[in-house]
């Protein structure tokens, strides 16, 4: 009896151990996530006067993409695409954040529109795979208590409901007036932060990583930061003096670099843990820089936020995966933040391929050579009457108040050649295709009232062509 127990003991422990072990092996998934951040405003994507020396190392450590779009050109639906792993027009989802200035015919409205609840997230596939899962800082996918993070795959949320927020603690009266702005923890424990809100994340992050250190974790750290209100601490201020910045330009350099600091102290607490190395990292932004409103740079690429230029729908891209992802590489095709939940649960140990109407690839044949091929041969944009698809090279725009323009983005990444009238056959097959596509999605669940249409294409044509000289 004393050795069978002993036996059965020792069997026990072994399996208790090579089951830690086993479960080491998943790499821990990091997405650091900034908000309204110009394609052009770090220095690993050439700018002289935006500091981002944790970022720019971040890039020579892993693998920086110079085609990664996102889905939508604005946050919530980008947001909501992410999150999915499927064109957010496939469940209802337009280019409209929620709560906003919403049509009252347009079906929910208010906190009754959210990303709909029988949608799995990137949270809820990794969960099932043995992963702790937090969000923190901006949700932007519904206010209504039935959207929140805790119900949607996450177990940890600190954070807040909305689109933006103060970066300082909020008054008495900010917090009656947009009771979607409060920080909580958890679900429905309101407590506002102290000090710079941009740090407070950055320290939420690194506690989470501690206490999570023995198990797989997946932590998407959603940054207010670049966006709105424009806010910097005096210190950031002071280190961009100088530098001919003016304006919500200089705001946005100093502001920028505490974004910057934040990613390098999540950075620091991983390699501090010796949890780097097993650590998928990814730095991604949620749509193009809104130059009119933060004065963000989206140089060399035409465009800004909430149009379907390159400006609006391309992102600065990296990922990180040490012994997996060759240092200081590049990847030149098209990517997708689609391809972010398919890649994620492959690592994670699952199956991407038996996940239901996922539009997105697992990106790690493609980053390692193992696959020679394109990720995606065609991508799409959609608002209402405006509509995109990118096939090859090439991308159509179709607009509802002007002909369609085609571009070859290979070789005219700014798109200043119009090549639709030298072209008609192409722009033909690629309106059918586009049409194709729109003909499996959903009706828009609410939708924006059409004054902001026509403020969308006035943002278009006033930021077509960005120049560098008019911002370094």
């Amino acid at each position: 009896m004393y050795r069978t127990s002993l036996i059965l003991i020792v069997v026990f422990c072994f399996m208790a151990v090579t089951g830690h072990a086993q479960n080491q092996q998943k790499p821990n998934i990091v997405l650091l996530f900034s908000d309204d951040a110009g394609y052009g405003d770090f220095g690993f994507q050439g700018s002289k006067t935006f500091k981002t020396p944790n970022l720019d190392k971040l890039a020579t450590e892993g693998v920086v993409f110079s085609q990664a779009y996102v889905t939508a050109a604005v946050c919530g639906p980008s947001r909501a695409g992410l999150l999915t792993g499927q064109y957010q027009q496939r469940f209802g989802i337009e280019e409209n954040n929620v709560p906003g200035y919403m049509s009252q015919s347009s079906g929910l409205l208010g906190d009754e529109m959210g990303l709909p609840t029988h949608l799995p997230t990137i949270a809820d596939h990794l969960k099932k795979l043995g992963y702790t899962t937090a969000i923190l800082g901006k949700w932007h996918l519904g206010g209504n208590d039935r959207y929140h993070p805790l119900k949607r795959g996450f177990d940890e949320f600190y954070g807040f409901r909305g689109g933006a927020r103060s970066f300082w603690e909020l008054s008495e009266e900010e917090k009656v007036k947009k009771p979607e702005d409060r920080l909580e923890r958890g679900f429905a424990n309101f407590k506002e932060h102290e000090g710079y809100l941009t740090e407070s994340l950055a320290n939420e992050a690194c506690d989470f990583i501690s206490r999570n250190k023995e198990q797989p974790f997946f932590l998407y750290l959603s940054f207010n930061a670049v966006h709105t209100p424009m806010q910097a601490k005096k210190e950031d201020l002071a280190q961009v003096e100088g530098l001919g910045l003016t304006g919500k330009r200089k705001t946005l350099a100093a502001m920028t670099i505490a974004l910057d600091r934040a990613c390098g102290q999540v950075l620091d607490k991983l390699k501090e843990l010796g949890l780097d190395e097993n650590t998928l990292v990814v730095f991604a932004n949620d749509n193009g820089g809104p130059t009119d409103s933060n004065g963000a740079s989206n140089y060399p690429l035409s465009g800004t936020k909430a149009n379907h230029l390159e400006g609006g729908i391309r992102i600065p891209c990296i990922m990180r995966l040490p012994g997996v992802i060759a240092r200081g590489s590049g990847f030149e095709y098209p990517v997708s933040t689609l391809d972010f939940l398919p890649t994620f649960v492959e690592l994670a140990g699952g199956q991407s391929d038996t996940i239901q109407n996922i539009d997105g690839v697992n990106l790690m044949p493609y980053i390692t050579g193992a696959n020679k091929n394109r990720p995606h041969e065609m991508l799409f944009w959609k608002k209402e009457n405006r509509g995109v698809i990118r096939k090859g090279d090439y991308k159509l725009l179709r607009f509802p108040d002007r002909p369609a323009e085609l571009y070859n983005i290979a070789t005219d990444q700014s798109e200043r050649v119009n090549l639709a009238y030298e072209q008609p056959e192409r722009v033909k097959e690629m309106y059918k295709l586009l049409f194709e596509w729109e003909k499996g999605l959903e009706r828009p669940l609410w939708m924006l009232d059409r004054f902001y249409e026509g403020k969308a294409m006035e943002r278009m044509d006033r930021y077509r062509e960005q120049k560098r000289d008019e911002y370094e």
